[in-house]
């Protein structure tokens, strides 16, 4: 086969390029090793977060945001190096040209956000988001996925696109020392193909989906990583396509930068061993270790610095964790971050969602206490425990321990907002304060209060879910060589590069910047094939 682009990965910055190069009149293949079914990728069982500055709806809402903030909460957040030059670089293009090149992009095909923006990755002991800037599609990740691609089917020159489904890159075609396509097999039938293209863009995900891979590229600060965890990444970014690049002269770079989830539990519906979901942990929960003691001394709390979580379950006995509960506090407060159990905004109900938020999410609490392993429910703490212990298969849960945890901080919430001594208290405090938050938390609720019951514990692992790095590209999305020059004919986006640069994110990501830069990777690299940059 011969065309003028072709696409390696159908996730969805490969989905963008494809629409992108239509719009500038070029021929596509795109090759997945997927059925068609999965096209979209991780980005179709996602929440949908978009990170945007200075948006429409941030000036409506009030929110005062600009460049020049943005970039200094991504600074902060990422600690670049000296070396990080292309990182760097994509982070100050991104926080631009987000607005315009994502978010005006997108909006003319129709897609719609929830009204409240809501505030994540604040940062703790350095500022991330000092405004709200993850702005989730109304639809979540599965609506923003199934409009570009009705626009790839109702494209006017839908013609010019073909796609291989269960067709896995094997290798790249050279010709005249330039990249000009690639090989590869049919998943199924094992029959080889080839496509040759005067440009190849790879967009086949990251390395987080084997484990296996994973642990050999872990970040060693960390020390070892855990005997076991989960993985909510796509099944098939296993990092291949990187070491297909790799043999041709390709730069990998940060790929043990790693974005996981510390209250992850394993899927109620998993389609292969490990596979797990992401919690949104309740704030007015309490986080205990395997033994029962509060995990600190920083308080544990999502939406502030989701590295830090993991970091200190890391430390624990076990490498694990639990957050107990009532009833009362899951109802209002407990959420699972994907499409698949938010029904009510995945269906795109007003009415269901503004049930859920009045009401709690019965059917989520439901469905993870009746199908999930990792969840148990008691009338009493004693009966709690024991049943703890069974899920566990050990005796390392103390009674007195967890006892004395919970009462501690039962004591603190009683004394009442203006004297909270407790941090993560005064956390909670800062944090209703915003009323997107205020509308999605208890006002202060005991964990041990008869009313509020019965008693839930949730064991949660750490859940793998992006890598961080990847190839390393140029502002042209070009992949670059080891001397920073680049291989003619070869592009990458999305997670296959690191996001943009190899690395855009650092150390640590503002959430809502991976299906962002997907987009934008996407549409650059399809502008630069096409002779008509975005950048430069």
């Amino acid at each position: 086969m011969q065309t003028d682009v072709v696409i390696a990965g159908g996730g969805l910055a490969g989905i963008v390029a494809a629409l992108e190069l239509l719009e500038q009149d070029q021929q596509v293949i795109l090759v997945d090793r997927s059925t068609p079914d999965r096209f979209g990728g991780l980005a179709r069982c996602s929440f949908g977060g978009l990170f945007y500055v200075d948006s429409p709806l941030q000036r409506k809402r009030g929110i005062k945001d600009s460049e020049p903030l943005a970039l200094e909460d991504w600074l902060s957040y990422a600690e670049f190096g000296e070396a990080d030059h292309w990182p760097r670089q994509w982070a100050e293009a991104y926080v631009s040209r987000c607005t315009a090149e994502v978010y005006e992009w997108l909006k003319p095909k129709g897609v719609r956000y929830i009204p409240f923006i809501q505030w994540v990755e604040r940062g703790y002991h350095r500022h991330g988001n000092r405004v709200p800037r993850f702005h989730m599609v109304w639809g979540t990740g599965e609506a923003l996925v199934d409009t570009l691609v009705k626009a790839l089917n109702q494209h006017p020159r839908r013609g010019q696109l073909k796609r291989l489904f269960q067709h896995e890159v094997t290798d790249l075609l050279m010709r005249e020392g330039q990249v000009a396509g690639v090989k590869g097999v049919h998943t199924q039938t094992g029959a080889a193909f080839e496509v040759e293209a005067g440009a190849t863009i790879l967009a086949s995900g990251g390395i987080t989906g084997d484990l296996s891979v994973l642990r050999q590229h872990w970040y060693g600060p960390w020390g070892s990583p855990p005997a076991y965890f989960l993985t909510g990444s796509h099944r098939v970014a296993d990092g291949r396509v990187h070491q297909i690049a790799r043999r041709h002269g390709a730069q990998l770079t940060h790929l043990d930068k790693q974005w996981h989830y510390a209250a992850g539990v394993h899927h109620p519906e998993a389609e292969h061993p490990g596979h797990g979901l992401s919690l949104v942990p309740p704030k007015s929960a309490l986080w205990v270790n395997a033994q029962g003691a509060r995990i600190g001394p920083e308080p544990m709390m999502t939406g502030f610095d989701t590295r830090l979580l993991v970091e200190q379950v890391l430390q624990q006995p076990g490498q694990y964790s639990w957050q107990v509960m009532n009833r009362k506090i899951a109802l209002k407060e407990l959420f699972v971050s994907g499409s698949k159990f938010n029904d009510a905004n995945r269906n795109q109900s007003v009415l269901g969602f503004g049930k859920t938020l009045l009401l709690g999410n019965h059917a989520l609490l439901d469905t993870l206490i009746r199908h999930g392993r990792d969840v148990v429910v008691a009338d009493t703490l004693e009966e709690l425990v024991s049943k703890m212990r069974v899920l566990s298969g050990t005796r390392e849960m103390e009674l007195e321990t967890l006892r004395a945890s919970l009462e501690t901080y039962d004591a603190a919430v009683r004394r009442g907002p203006g004297q909270h001594d407790d941090p993560q208290l005064k956390l909670l405090e800062q944090v209703r304060q915003y009323r997107g938050d205020r509308m999605r938390s208890c006002n202060f609720q005991p964990i041990l209060d008869p009313k509020a019951g019965p008693l839930i514990a949730i064991r949660e692992f750490v859940l793998a879910r992006k890598s961080l790095g990847g190839m390393q590209t140029d502002l042209a999305c070009r992949v670059l060589d080891g001397g920073g020059q680049p291989l003619p004919g070869l592009y990458a986006v999305g997670e296959a590069a690191g996001f943009g640069g190899g690395g855009i994110h650092g150390l640590r990501a503002l959430e809502g910047t991976f299906l962002g830069n997907c987009i934008f990777n996407g549409r650059v690299a399809a502008r630069a094939v096409a002779g008509r940059p975005l950048l430069g």
